[in-house]
């Protein structure tokens, strides 16, 4: 096993030829009555979008993948090399009580030959951290942002419960071979097809980025990145992973989970209003989106960008203000996807009914029957 230098040479040489084109492509699925489908779908949706990437990063999240442990957290770590993992889980034995480990299985596939080392956990708090009345997700959080700083050759892929990441460098297509996708069902899908310009193609750069059970796959800039990294730190955020997308999953925590806001006054303070359609408002309305996008200013994000958000209750979409990232919406029955190109959805769904361009910086918001 090569140690890849996960920290200290944030980068893996593709296999594929540079590209002249740029894009990045994503897709995501959601059935709203919890049905589950084989991973092998959403596979199909992305590969057709495989001229948006040029092999140095493709990666997915599913929800509904571990029904047997679904009441526990499901850490996915990815190490330098197996050498890394006894440090990493003195960590992990002092903070979490661990039910279940495993290496995750990969299958040997000739696109992919050099690869880290990949393990997942089922765990929950200890009983100290338990017994102290601690939240447990704040708790996560913080066992998740010590093992990124502090643990050597190791960070943590996905954190959340019942649902689980899958990235690296290769094409979608090739990252769904690795983890042999097809044996997974899941009710959300997301994929992402990666075309690094800024930031290194590297297996940790890979999207998505997650925190328990949000993840988000991106495509376009965070022009912001350094303001929104900064305000995250005074909030006790820590970005580690080398690329601007990773601070819009923080910043949806923060905002939805640790303030309360809603997902439509949390996806309002990231896209904010301009100030010349806010002043055209009634006094309430007006007033609603001045307080959101003064109290929160460092969380807004700038650049042109379309992302993908999923947790465990249910699927958004967004872009930028002024629209300069594709996005497209369509639905079937229960199902309603999302993606870079109408081509996709109608790759595994023909008869996609509904399709249509949101617009811009407006987020689509859906939810889980349940929810």
């Amino acid at each position: 096993m090569e140690n890849f230098g996960l920290f200290t040479e944030p980068w893996v040489k593709s296999p594929y030829r540079e590209r002249d084109s740029a894009a990045c492509g994503l897709i995501g699925i959601i059935n709203k009555d919890k049905k589950r489908i084989s991973g092998s779908v959403i596979k199909k949706a992305i590969s057709n979008q495989h001229d948006r990437g040029n092999g140095l990063g493709g990666g997915f999240a599913a929800y509904g993948i571990y029904p047997e442990y679904k009441n526990l957290y499901a850490l996915h770590l990815m190490y330098d090399s197996p050498s890394d993992v006894k440090s990493t889980e003195e960590i992990l034995d002092s903070s979490l009580r661990i039910h279940h480990q495993e290496t995750i299985p990969h299958a040997s596939t000739d696109k992919i030959t050099r690869h880290p080392y990949f393990k997942r956990y089922f765990a929950e708090p200890n009983a100290e951290a338990m017994l102290k009345g601690i939240n447990p997700d704040d708790y996560m959080v913080s066992t998740v942002m010590e093992i990124n700083i502090k643990a050597k050759g190791a960070f943590v892929v996905s954190s959340g419960k019942n649902m689980g990441a899958f990235k690296g460098v290769g094409f979608p297509e090739d990252i769904a071979d690795f983890f042999q996708l097809d044996h997974y069902e899941g009710y959300i899908w997301t994929a992402h097809n990666r075309f690094p310009t800024n930031t290194p193609g590297w297996w940790g750069g890979a999207h998505p980025f997650t925190l328990l059970d949000k993840s988000i796959v991106h495509n376009g800039e965070i022009s912001s990145y350094g303001i929104n990294k900064r305000y995250l730190d005074a909030h006790g955020y820590t970005c580690t992973l080398m690329t601007d997308t990773e601070v819009v999953t923080y910043l949806v925590d923060f905002l939805h989970r640790k303030n309360r806001l809603s997902y439509e006054q949390t996806f309002s303070a990231l896209a904010p209003h301009f100030w010349k359609d806010i002043d055209r408002l009634d006094e309430e309305e007006k007033l609603k989106l001045t307080l959101l996008r003064s109290v929160y200013a460092g969380a807004a994000l700038n650049g042109p960008f379309a992302f993908l958000y999923a947790f465990s209750g249910g699927l958004i979409g967004i872009n930028d203000r002024v629209k300069l990232r594709p996005l497209v919406v369509g639905k079937k029955g229960n199902t309603v996807y999302m993606s870079s190109e109408e081509a996709s959805i109608r790759e595994i769904c023909p008869d996609a009914e509904d399709c249509y361009a949101p617009h811009a910086g407006d987020a689509v918001i859906v939810y889980l029957d349940e929810e």
